[in-house]
């Protein structure tokens, strides 16, 4: 459960020793196999902590408090001292500091693919039946790894787009439709932004389908 910066949590971090933080695999870190260690500007350590010393003292939960910290701006010109910045999160799993930081992250990465699915198909579910409503959500899958694959094969500016992004940007797009000779061929908008997407897409599947 992530925690915010309150003064008690801030100062439950402050006696945390410069040794007992682990550099951690996080964003651009790169692994050392001379030292067997990841070069990282992360570094994580933990400390015991009580959740909900408030309450009763049946309603208190010991567990423990993992803290990430992350610099937050460059050293100054002389070398002084660091700026970090402090994410923590309360736990009562018996996993290792680096593994629940890393669990932790994941959760936050899995937050953000329910977000998706909730800005598109999930925004409802269409019935008052169990089934139903689990057939939906296998259709709601399906169609957020398509979209996904879409914004993929689309090129690097819609690799990481949300679902709303994706569906504006590829899907939802006015066209005209017009026929000669046998031939059908559709008029895209003039001037339109998402152009080299939209047609690296288009050539990326066609030319696979082609190709086998």
């Amino acid at each position: 459960m992530t925690v915010r910066q309150y003064a008690h949590v801030r100062a439950a971090i402050a006696p945390i020793s410069d040794d007992a933080w682990t550099p951690i695999e996080y964003t651009d870190a790169v692994f050392d196999e001379n030292i067997g260690r990841w070069i990282s500007r992360a570094e994580v350590a933990e400390i015991p902590c009580t959740a909900f010393t408030s309450k009763a003292k049946a309603l208190q939960v010991p567990g423990r408090l993992v803290v990430r910290r992350i610099p937050c701006c460059q050293p100054d010109g002389d070398g002084l001292f660091e700026v970090w910045r402090f994410h923590a999160f309360f736990t009562t799993s018996d996993l290792d500091t680096v593994t629940a930081d890393k669990t932790h992250r994941a959760h936050a990465i899995i937050e953000q693919v329910h977000a998706d699915r909730k800005a598109s198909a999930l925004a409802h579910l269409p019935s008052g039946k169990f089934c139903a409503n689990a057939g939906w959500l296998v259709c709601a899958v399906i169609a957020f790894n398509l979209t996904r694959a879409a914004a993929c094969l689309g090129g690097q500016r819609l690799a990481k787009a949300t679902t709303p992004t994706v569906r504006r940007a590829l899907i939802c797009v006015p066209a005209r439709i017009a026929s000669s000779a046998r031939r059908i061929t559709m008029h895209l908008p003039a001037q339109w932004p998402w152009e080299s997407e939209w047609n690296l897409l288009f050539n990326n599947i066609i030319g696979r389908q082609h190709a086998a």
